[in-house]
């Protein structure tokens, strides 16, 4: 399926030189002169090895469709994390390099993930969009402090840093977003 440059998102998957990549991070980049283009840092799925590349919008990708399947996180295990088909309850390891040091931090016990495959070899994985977590750690709350646009900083559960509204203390739940830790909303 051929997309547009500037529809890459982190995660998607494209072919391009003849092989397969993963999109890490994206900026829309709107210079004063000239086209707007997309900033895209992609990561080689066979070697490992990183390129960044700037897409137009006129530029055409080629988007891989990819297998998808269900699985159920289940615990690290040293550099590896295991997960479980939730359809014939197999369980396949993958490195923590694999998913990413940063994103692995939002894994928890029994969390429903999407791998994503290619001729049956695991070559991505998508979290859910928001998760819950605990605030650790952040300063105290203050009485009368209710401006809405004011954060602070907080430690989350996984040790994920975050800016929370000043109304949210220690030992609270939650939501943020798994793409950038970005305070979502207070958890019911």
């Amino acid at each position: 399926m051929k997309i547009n440059g500037n529809e890459i998102k982190p995660g998607n998957v494209i072919k391009h030189q003849d092989t397969l990549w993963v999109a890490v991070k994206t900026e829309h980049v709107k210079p004063g002169k000239g086209g707007a283009f997309a900033q895209v840092e992609l990561k080689n799925l066979l070697d490992g090895r990183k390129l960044n590349e700037r897409f137009r919008s006129a530029d055409k990708v080629e988007k891989v469709r990819l297998e998808q399947k269900d699985f159920q996180y289940l615990y690290p295990e040293g550099e590896m994390l295991v997960f479980m088909d939730t359809e014939n309850y197999e369980q396949i390891s993958l490195q923590t390099d694999f998913v990413g040091e940063d994103r692995a931090a939002y894994l928890t016990d029994g969390m429903m993930v999407t791998l994503e495959f290619y001729e049956e070899k695991p070559i991505g994985i998508d979290l859910p969009q928001h998760v819950e977590l605990e605030v650790i750690e952040t300063e105290p709350v203050v009485k009368g402090q209710t401006a809405a646009n004011s954060y602070k900083p907080a430690i989350l559960t996984g040790n994920i840093r975050s800016s929370v509204p000043p109304f949210v203390g220690v030992g609270e739940r939650v939501i943020v977003a798994t793409e950038d830790g970005s305070y979502v909303r207070r958890a019911d």
